[in-house]
């Protein structure tokens, strides 16, 4: 899919696939009933590397990259992610805001000439649960974008023996591979 096509989805779904020591995702557009549309992107994220790193394809051959995010630092409970494009360029970054974290999942992300986004799950109750009792990490849970008191956009992880994530983009300046680079890392990351 061409950038400017990306930049025109209000609504993507990601996909968890089961695989033995590795995460990978798929990223779908939606088509216009509502169903699952083309797939858009494949990730996987990379096991036992020195800085956490996940890479997006185009497909799951993983021949052609499309964006991916690496961590700055090795071990940082507030890490800072770096999103880049296949050729490396910078698209922005993300990361935990450790403090806030504590009681609610807080995130940063910040794209060049627009200005940082703070996002945190939507449920006090939900995320008190998720900390507290182990067990319950299967939750569904809710993160809300927003930019200067303004939704920029959501994350909603639903119900099922996979993870299925529903996005929703408000923002139309907002860098969809941002988005998806966030989207991601949410469920790559947020046990950490």
């Amino acid at each position: 899919m061409r950038l400017d096509e990306l930049q025109a989805q209000r609504h993507l779904l990601i996909r968890q696939r089961i695989r033995f020591m590795v995460n990978q995702y798929e990223v779908h557009a939606v088509a216009p009933d509502g169903s699952e549309g083309e797939l858009l992107a494949f990730a996987q994220q990379k096991r036992l590397a020195f800085k956490e790193q996940v890479t997006l394809y185009t497909d799951d051959s993983k021949q052609q990259p499309v964006l991916g995010f690496r961590a700055r630092q090795v071990l940082d409970l507030g890490a800072t992610y770096d999103v880049t494009d296949a050729s490396g360029a910078a698209i922005g970054l993300f990361r935990k805001d450790f403090g806030q974290s504590l009681l609610r999942s807080t995130w940063h992300v910040e794209q060049p000439g627009l200005g940082q986004l703070t996002g945190q799950e939507r449920s006090l109750p939900v995320a008190l649960l998720r900390r507290f009792v182990d067990s319950l990490s299967w939750l569904p849970y809710h993160f809300d974008f927003t930019m200067n008191g303004q939704p920029a956009f959501s994350v909603v992880k639903k119900w099922g023996l996979r993870d299925r994530y529903v996005v929703e983009i408000h923002h139309p300046q907002l860098d969809r591979r941002l988005v998806i680079a966030m989207a991601v890392g949410l469920d790559a990351l947020q046990s950490r």
